[in-house]
């Protein structure tokens, strides 16, 4: 799952949202740092992260990808269901607009920054003022986005071309996270993101 996905399962499971959301810039045990609720969402962001990646409808998404973008599939996906996420908003929340649920999730990280990885400070320089949660409902911000990782990380430079899968199996890939990102909300709001 990538950050709108996260906040939304934060959101619906009434879990930290500043926890769930800098979680990858969290190295070990975050104990001694932070507070057990900014703890306990680091720890939801992770669960969910499991078992995203070892769900059988992910691992059969993977099997979509060209052999050469195998790799980074999984960091694709995450992508991927994002923007489905955002395209398909209102279906998941009638009742709050995106952009307001984008502006209640930036007011309450923010105040917090301060104490926060300095990357992850970094990246909320852009992601609020760039609108990339609202964006991503457009597969053309997506290529985007997928071309900018790759070019922050020339190791994963496999990223720019992987977004041909979701040209090629967008039909597909929307099926599963139909079947997929429900499931997992569901499990988020129940709190039964264990096994």
């Amino acid at each position: 799952m990538n950050y709108l996905a996260h906040l939304h399962l934060a959101f619906r499971a009434k879990s930290s949202i500043l926890g769930n959301m800098m979680a990858d810039y969290v190295k070990g045990d975050p104990h001694s740092r932070y507070s057990d609720i900014i703890v306990d969402g680091i720890r939801m962001h992770r669960r969910i992260d499991v078992l995203t990646d070892t769900h059988p409808l992910v691992k059969e998404a993977r099997l979509l990808f060209p052999e050469q973008y195998r790799r980074v599939a999984p960091i694709t996906l995450d992508v991927f269901w994002d923007h489905f996420l955002s395209l398909n908003w209102s279906k998941f929340e009638p009742n709050i607009p995106l952009t307001d649920f984008v502006t209640k999730t930036r007011n309450i990280i923010e105040p917090d920054l301060w104490q926060t990885p300095e990357k992850f400070q970094e990246l909320n320089e852009y992601l609020w003022s760039q609108s990339w949660l609202i964006r991503y409902a457009d597969k053309a911000y997506i290529a985007q986005t997928l071309k900018a990782m790759a070019r922050r990380r020339p190791r994963l430079s496999a990223l720019e071309g992987s977004y041909i899968t979701l040209e090629t199996h967008y039909d597909e890939l929307s099926h599963i996270f139909w079947h997929f990102y429900p499931e997992l909300l569901n499990r988020a709001q129940h709190h039964q993101l264990h096994d």
